[in-house]
């Protein structure tokens, strides 16, 4: 019998199989030791023989646990619902436990089940968080997109931050004052304004009104675009117009900004296909929430835009907008109060003036005169130095008026016959007193093909007053036709190059206007053509035909043929007996390839007073001082 026991523990003992399923080791889970595992029928004899001290029963494992004599413990694999091992150990009195599993395996199932659930319920929130959220969008649409300034909210801009503009500043600070002190004005009967329109060129200071307002006013604004109303769906524009004005008058009195309202307020019926679009409805819906059958009391609506001529006329009649604001292009004064403004957080050189610079930059906006000085920032801080001086802000205007500084010509033909047309230009409109003064004249290119230019300054009292005569118009031709002359005089009919074609269109559109619009012409004292003949789609469409005959349009080409003609025959006279003087400045030109417009015109008057004292002298001499006049430069 011992060496059966021996033979069956030296016996190689099976390994588990490839692919068989991990089983539960009860010695393992109890944290005991282990010897050799015997093979079943090891087992039984082992039973039998009485070395076996007890036994531990695992049905749903199959497993069962030894426990020998010495102590020692093992496992080993029996049949499910194994009858020989039950009798065999009852016939050696060996102790028999039944292990049950059931509460482990309930709860491992539980924990199976329950993670099961868990990913379950996480997917099916994420999905409702989904969907909500679509919906949200989707109801949201109707919902206005304006942004409210609270009271109490720090804004920086202020009346005093504005100028320029001191007469739409004075419009607008007393709406200011009828919200903050209402009972000065309805003790003598007076309404507050439904809505304010303020219309001017872009950059003029509109929206950094508005802005002064929002930090002036004390009470809620609310601002927003009026290219935020209109959306691909038909609906959502009137919805969003009635949600704005419903969060208004919970709020009132407060303000409402819209900016840029033609892109709604267009006139109704200019589409072909009726009046039934989006951006119709949110106009007929603006129009009832402004002035309707509901009470709008306690809300302004500002509104900002520079095109009037665009807007609805149901949208411009009072008790709507009530008031009309123009915002214009600033006077001398004015560029001078705006350069002082936007000069206060830049430090400038002491022999910077800023009155001077204001008389260099008529017809400038207040979005100019800022680009300017920010330019001229740049510049300094690129040239490392601690601040703006003349040198900058000139290279600032040259940049903003004429573009960026190209490589320099070469002295060649190109450069000489660039030289003789600049100054054609330059030398007219110093010799004509009804044309601008002559800021400077240069060779040095610009990018964009400008090889050099005359820059001259508009006059300021024509600017201001906004009247142009016929005197002025006639000037400006003949001195945009000094470039194509000055060529004529200097190397002949078949070579004049098409340099002068800017020119020439610059000349087509003065005559055209003079004839058409002005009645400055043989035509008489009618207007053929109005200003600003944009076509509406639709409306104009069928109606783009112009309102005269061909006869009369063939007479109106004659005329403005007849204008240029008359105004290259006039340059052409003023250049032709100051041939000497054109060849000295192109030279002086070339060397220096600057001159500023002061020097320019000391040397066209010295010339000019020359030959009168030379003639009464000496009749032969009629040449111009070349050296003097280049000394003079």
């Amino acid at each position: 019998m011992s060496s059966g026991v021996s033979t069956g523990q030296s016996s190689p003992e099976p390994g588990p199989q490839p692919g068989a399923p991990a089983r539960l080791d009860l010695f393992r889970d109890l944290g005991l030791s282990r010897t050799p595992q015997p093979s079943y029928s090891q087992l039984l004899q082992q039973l039998r023989q009485g070395k076996v001290k007890d036994l531990v029963l695992s049905p749903s494992q199959r497993q069962v646990g030894v426990t020998y004599a010495d102590g020692s413990r093992v496992q080993v694999p029996v049949f499910s619902n194994d009858q020989v091992l039950l009798r065999t150990a009852q016939a050696a009195r060996v102790p028999l436990t039944v292990r049950d599993d059931r509460q482990d395996q309930a709860t491992a199932s539980l924990l199976a089940n329950g993670l099961l659930l868990l990913l379950l319920l996480g997917g099916l929130a994420l999905l409702i968080r989904r969907s909500s959220q679509v919906a949200n969008r989707t109801l949201g649409f109707g919902r206005s997109k304006a942004r409210m300034v609270q009271p109490e909210a720090a804004v920086a801009v202020r009346f005093e931050d504005v100028a320029g503009i001191a007469e739409a500043k004075e419009e607008l600070q007393e709406v200011v004052t009828f919200l903050k002190q209402p009972e000065r004005f309805t003790a003598v009967g007076a309404k507050i304004p439904k809505g304010v329109l303020l219309v001017g060129p872009p950059g003029t200071g509109k929206t950094l009104l508005a802005k002064a307002i929002a930090g002036e006013a004390g009470v809620p604004f609310f601002s927003m675009a009026a290219s935020e109303f209109v959306e691909l769906f038909v609906g959502v524009g009137a919805s969003r117009v009635r949600d704005l004005f419903r969060q208004a008058k919970e709020k009132a009195p407060c303000i409402v900004f819209i900016d840029e309202i033609d892109a709604v307020g267009r006139q109704r019926g200019a589409g072909i296909g009726g009046g039934n679009d989006e951006r119709e409805q949110t106009l007929n819906q603006l129009l009832t929430e402004m002035d309707g059958f509901a009470e709008n009391s306690g809300v302004i609506l500002l509104a900002a835009t520079n095109r009037p001529d665009v807007l609805d006329t149901a949208l411009m009649r009072p008790g709507r907008f009530d008031r009309r604001i123009t915002v214009d292009l600033p006077d001398r004064r004015g560029r001078e109060a705006i350069l002082a403004v936007h000069a206060r957080s830049r430090p400038l050189d002491p022999e910077v003036c800023l009155a001077d610079w204001a008389s260099r930059t008529p017809g400038f906006s207040g979005a100019d005169l800022s680009n300017l000085l920010n330019e001229a920032a740049i510049l300094t801080a690129r040239r490392e130095r601690d601040c703006i001086d003349e040198s900058a802000l000139n290279d600032a205007l040259e940049r903003i008026t004429m573009g960026l500084t190209a490589a320099p010509l070469q002295d060649s033909a190109k450069k000489r016959l660039i030289a003789y047309h600049e100054i054609g230009h330059a030398l007219i409109t110093t010799l004509l007193p009804a044309a601008d003064r002559l800021d400077k004249v240069t060779l040095l290119p610009r990018a964009g093909g400008v090889g050099g230019f005359a820059r001259t300054m508009p006059d300021e009292e024509v600017l201001d007053s906004g009247l142009i005569s016929k005197a002025y118009l006639q000037a400006r031709m003949v001195v945009a036709m000094g470039g194509r002359a000055a060529e004529l005089v200097v190397f002949g009919p078949s070579e004049i190059t098409q340099g002068a074609s800017g020119d020439l269109e610059l000349v087509s559109r003065i005559g055209r206007e003079m004839v058409t619009r002005y009645g400055f012409s043989r035509l008489g004292p009618q207007a053929f053509e109005a200003e600003g003949a944009e076509v509406f789609l639709g409306r104009d469409w069928l109606r783009s035909d112009p309102a005269y005959s061909q006869e009369t349009g063939n007479r109106i080409d004659a005329q403005v043929q007849h204008l240029a003609r008359t105004a290259l025959d006039q340059a052409v006279a003023l250049l032709t007996p100051r041939r000497p003087l054109i060849d000295a400045l192109v030279e002086a030109l070339i060397e220096q390839e600057t001159i500023e417009g002061p020097a320019f015109s000391a040397i066209v008057e010295r010339y000019e007073d020359q030959p009168l004292a030379s003639a009464k002298a000496d009749p032969a001499s009629a040449e111009p001082d070349v050296e003097a006049a280049q000394v003079g430069l």
